[in-house]
């Protein structure tokens, strides 16, 4: 199994950025707003709409506050085939500064490289967007 594992420093408070990130339905709004157009929620499902009209469904599996950390994974409509994807957020709170670590486990391990570049790239738009509404 592949694991992705990036980070980025925001220029947020970590109050901030988990509050951000704890929304889960509101995906669309505070965190990837050109990425995805809509968020619904039922019950522990999050449906995602994006621009091109494509939907993926995920799971929350959890949202601890205490330990700020995020976890979900896609079950329905991702764009790659994959098998197996689960993924967390965490807001980590350090001296002066806060770091999100976003976490993806996926199989089949070829497909890495494609969905690491997807990783890469919305931390960016994540960073810009928490920082912009601070």
């Amino acid at each position: 199994m592949a694991t992705i594992r990036v980070e980025a420093d925001v220029e947020v408070s970590a109050v901030h950025a988990w509050a951000a990130i704890a929304d889960v339905g509101a995906v669309h709004e505070r965190l990837l707003p050109g990425r995805v157009s809509s968020a619904e929620i039922d019950g522990d499902i999050r449906t995602l709409t994006m621009p091109n009209g494509a939907r993926i469904r995920e799971r929350i599996v959890a949202v601890d506050h205490e330990l700020r950390r995020l976890a979900y994974s896609v079950i329905d409509g991702q764009a790659l085939p994959l098998s197996y994807h689960h993924a967390t957020f965490q807001v980590v709170e350090g001296e002066g500064r806060t770091t999100i670590v976003w976490t993806t486990d996926l199989l089949p391990d070829a497909l890495a490289p494609a969905v690491r570049a997807r990783v890469e790239r919305g931390i960016l738009e994540l960073k810009a967007v928490l920082e912009a509404a601070a």
